[in-house]
């Protein structure tokens, strides 16, 4: 199994260092484009969600992402240490519902079940940690 991590403040204008870090490990790992873009989605959604959400104001959390790859899948861990907060427990969007009716918000978990394999959450150590699996053998 193949591991990396990095690590960077929430703030959103990080957001291209986990980008470039995510393409190198796809790279290496030799990744199909549509893996590594659904990868690159469900990162850029909660990454962007602690940066913006998960923290009081004036304090960015500490983000830690680490990229694990098997020879079926690849896993992807995205840690905080902001406050306690599980996404996987926000109600499903009424996609169904017309846009003028939509909250404004609430896709990002959604897109983000809907595009990985699993999605697990856990409050580790004073941590929010998700988990996200894609199976390489699956649908990319």
């Amino acid at each position: 199994m193949t591991t990396r991590r990095t690590a960077v403040p929430a703030d959103p204008a990080q957001l291209s260092v986990l980008t470039e870090f995510l393409r190198e490990f796809g790279s290496a790992a030799a990744l199909a484009p549509t893996q590594l873009g659904n990868l690159e989605l469900a990162l850029e959604e909660i990454f962007l969600n602690i940066a913006m959400h998960g923290s009081e104001p004036g304090v960015a959390p500490r983000v830690e992402v680490s990229l694990s790859l098997n020879t079926d899948a690849v896993t992807m861990t995205v840690e905080d240490d902001g406050p306690q907060f599980d996404p996987l427990s926000l109600p499903p969007p009424d996609v169904t519902a017309s846009l003028a009716d939509r909250p404004v918000g609430g896709l990002g978990v959604f897109l983000v079940r809907k595009l990985m394999d699993t999605v697990s959450y856990e409050r580790v150590a004073g941590r929010n940690q998700l988990r996200m699996s894609k199976r390489l053998d699956g649908p990319a």
